[in-house]
């Protein structure tokens, strides 16, 4: 495919607006959990007594998500470059399967590839203002995270490709809490890693039942992601041990005294992984049947993020 070849703009009509166009191409649905993410962030902050700075919050939660629209924009570019999408006739839209703006012609490969690369240039400026008034440490968080948004899906790391895509979704999200954290505490601390870990897991869960559906059309373009490496059956129980560790990482971190507990409300999606977990042991090789599963993972990820984040500023609250 040539990256440079301008689309049909026929095909351009349910966007005729270029802003709303390229906004839509960031899949801003998904957006959500990096704003959760955010907010576990200012939540730890605010249990350890600090006075959360509204303009530095306001700042890091815009750049967040800037960073998070420029992989997802990144990541279309690459499956589009390597046959996936294209290979990709069992996806659930808007699931799974990516944007399609490639392939429907609304944007070129070229448009995608600069707009991708240019939202993540667009986080540098933002960076270095919230460096200045947060601490240096903040460029290592900062530049952790845009090398996980780079390496997901583009070579020659591919890390989605070599079954470490989940990996790679749980270290990126465990950065936006701690980054969001550290602009408000201006230096390290572990109680945003011990907090942020069962919600990353969550993140990296949305992933791993994304790839259900998209197995055939990633194991033809040569992406061996761990869906793809297990295959359906095995990996249905995978998705089973990595909920049930986050969920049992957040009671864990209750019980020992490291959460306050006003934050296990952050326990009661549960009810949407479990639902999750049981409809995908029974239907994981029937792809076009996971549509109520990857629903209540999302809902799961979100809600917990939002309640973990809602618990943490109640403690604050309560103390």
């Amino acid at each position: 495919m040539n990256a440079d070849k301008p689309c049909d703009e026929s095909l351009r009509n349910p966007f005729p607006n270029g802003f709303a166009r390229y906004f839509a191409a960031t899949r801003p649905a998904f957006l959500t959990v990096t704003l959760a993410g955010s907010l576990i962030g200012l939540g730890t902050a605010a249990a350890s007594g600090l006075d959360i700075n509204l303009a530095k919050a306001l700042v890091t939660i815009l750049f967040a998500l800037v960073a998070h629209a420029g992989a997802n924009v990144i990541n279309d570019y690459f499956d589009a470059l390597n046959g996936t999408d294209g290979f990709n006739t069992e996806l659930l839209h808007p699931y799974t399967g990516g944007s399609r703006f490639i392939q429907n012609g609304y944007l070129s490969l070229a448009e995608m590839r600069r707009f991708g690369y240019l939202l993540l240039a667009a986080v540098i400026p933002g960076g270095l203002w919230l460096t200045i008034l947060s601490g240096p440490g903040l460029v290592a968080i900062g530049l952790a995270g845009l090398l996980v948004a780079w390496a997901y899906s583009a070579p020659p790391l591919k890390l989605m490709s070599r079954g470490m895509g989940e990996g790679a979704i749980t270290a990126g999200w465990l950065l936006v809490v701690l980054g969001t954290d550290f602009v408000q505490r201006g230096e390290f601390s572990l109680l945003p890693l011990v907090a942020g870990l069962p919600f990353a897991l969550l993140v990296a869960a949305i992933l791993y039942i994304n790839q259900f559906p998209d197995m055939r059309a990633d194991a033809q373009a040569g992406k061996r992601t761990l869906v793809v490496r297990l295959g359906p059956r095995v990996a249905s129980r995978g998705y089973v041990l990595l909920v049930a560790f986050a969920y049992l990482w957040l009671a864990g971190a209750l019980a020992g005294g490291q959460l306050p507990w006003a934050a296990a409300i952050a326990l009661l999606p549960l009810v949407f992984s479990v639902n999750a977990a049981r409809q995908l042991l029974a239907h994981a090789m029937s792809p076009q049947r996971l549509v109520p599963p990857i629903r209540n993972t999302i809902a799961a990820a979100n809600l917990s993020g939002l309640l973990l984040a809602l618990g943490l500023g109640a403690a604050r609250l309560l103390a």
